[in-house]
């Protein structure tokens, strides 16, 4: 930007002061020439007076006025000429001074307008004008030529091209500082630009252009911060479908383990142990049941985690059912542990989605097991009106400190990170909880005591009591 504006400047300002240059010293030799022919006139006047007076048969005399007039003229000086030669057709006649500088082929071109001129440069260096012109004197025609001095023409122009050289130096020098200014000024949000973009690159994605105006670039940044929040959004959402991601895989294999467990219980059975006809058929069918179960939640913890899925189908079901079969699933799991279950539950129903809702149990259940060390107690209660339904789960545990209550719902998080790692967590039975509480418009609240045991309460909207 800075060589192509310093370019047209100077191409601008040469072709410019050429030009103005060029004029003024036209103008200059134009009234030159203007007033030398005019002083050229006034001498031509003055011999054809001297020429009417006087007689034609007399030419010695004659001719001899003729000289003496210009001698006269030219010791006045109030021509303006060099020099001044009289001439006929037999030629010259008289002649002032300065004989060899005349052009002695101008008298030819004098033609019906009885005027020619010539400008010349002589040996020395100098510039001269020489004007012919001529008159009749009495039955002769007789030709004037002066010389005039026009070397102030050309030393003018010289000076001109002295003056105009430097102040060419000069405007080119503050037009290119001028325009290495104007550029860096014009450039540097376009800097600033490139310096957010180079940010960004390296992965700080928070980072915006400042807004300079309403000029272009200032439309330029606003565009640029526009894409940039779009392009922070998108990679957002990556983000965010990759951690749900992360949280399926990790809640798909916790809610793998308790319906695992007692698959491979069943079919150790199976294959270890001697058993009657009913009881390979119960087994057989709890194997298939249990396997059906996981096959259905797996696609609806990847609907609710990844997909976050909201319009699953609500039934009515009463909760005493479903939890007496999510306490008959883990009571083996509860025996191992010397961990003893009791429930009281009235004979409500809900609107829940069954799948769902056994995973939301077996998680409480499971983490009010892993909260006791040696012989506990949970104890599941649930009661039903028309307003809402409310299961409430209690352990004897170690309970939760106070200000690690905000943090249990966070996706892998853990209160004592040894234990849960000792007994295969990962941190996700509550996020799942809250999860699946949501999708039930529900609310689920913890409350616990150090040393005393924890009580976790899930609300959801009743259906009434059955």
């Amino acid at each position: 930007m800075m060589i192509a504006f310093t370019f047209m400047l100077a191409l601008a300002f040469g072709i410019g002061g050429s030009v103005l240059i060029v004029t003024s010293t036209g103008n200059s030799l134009a009234q030159s020439q203007d007033a030398a022919a005019n002083a050229h006139r006034l001498i031509l006047y003055t011999l054809s007076t001297v020429s009417g007076v006087s007689q034609a048969d007399r030419q010695d005399r004659e001719y001899g006025e003729l000289t003496g007039a210009l001698s006269r003229l030219d010791s006045q000086g109030g021509h303006n000429s060099r020099s001044l030669r009289l001439s006929d057709s037999e030629g010259v006649i008289y002649v002032t001074r300065d004989r060899n500088l005349y052009n002695n082929n101008l008298i030819d071109s004098v033609g019906s307008e009885n005027y020619a001129l010539v400008t010349f440069r002589s040996e020395s260096g100098e510039y001269f004008l020489q004007i012919a012109g001529q008159f009749e004197f009495g039955s002769h025609v007789m030709f004037l030529e002066s010389i005039h001095d026009i070397s102030h023409v050309f030393t003018g122009r010289q000076y001109q091209l002295v003056v105009y050289r430097w102040l060419f130096i000069i405007v080119v020098v503050l037009g290119a500082a001028f325009s290495w200014l104007l550029s860096f000024l014009m450039t540097m949000p376009l800097r600033r630009l490139s310096r957010v973009t180079r940010t960004i690159a390296s992965g700080d994605l928070s980072c915006r252009a400042t807004l300079s105006g309403k000029d272009e670039i200032g439309v330029l940044a606003a565009d640029f911060n526009d894409m940039a929040g779009r392009l922070e959004h998108n990679i957002n959402e990556m983000k965010d479908t990759m951690k749900r991601q992360e949280e399926f895989m990790g809640g798909l294999a916790h809610e793998l383990k308790t319906p695992m467990t007692s698959i491979i219980g069943y079919a150790d059975l199976l294959r270890g142990h001697t058993l009657s006809d009913n009881d390979k058929r119960e087994a057989a069918n709890y194997i298939f049941m249990e396997g059906r179960r996981l096959e259905v939640l797996s696609l609806k913890l990847l609907d609710l985690i990844v997909l976050k899925k909201r319009d699953f189908t609500l039934l009515p079901i009463k909760l005493k059912s479903i939890i007496t079969d999510a306490a008959r699933l883990l009571r083996p799991a509860l025996d191992r542990c010397d961990v003893n279950m009791s429930y009281d539950c009235d004979a409500g129903e809900c609107m829940i989605e069954p799948d769902l809702f056994m995973s939301l149990l077996f998680n409480l259940i499971d983490n009010a097991r892993k909260a006791i060390d040696g012989t506990g107690k949970i104890f599941i209660q649930s009661r039903t009106n028309d307003d809402f339904s409310e299961i409430r789960i209690t352990d004897n545990g170690r309970g939760i400190p106070e200000d690690e209550l905000t943090k249990i719902k966070d996706a892998f998080y853990r209160v004592d990170k040894s234990r849960s790692r000792a007994q295969g967590g990962v941190g996700l039975g509550l996020r799942l909880c809250d999860e699946i509480v949501a999708l039930h418009n529900g609310e689920i609240s913890i409350e616990s005591r150090l040393g005393k045991g924890t009580t976790v309460t899930v609300k959801l909207p009743g259906a009434g009591v059955g």
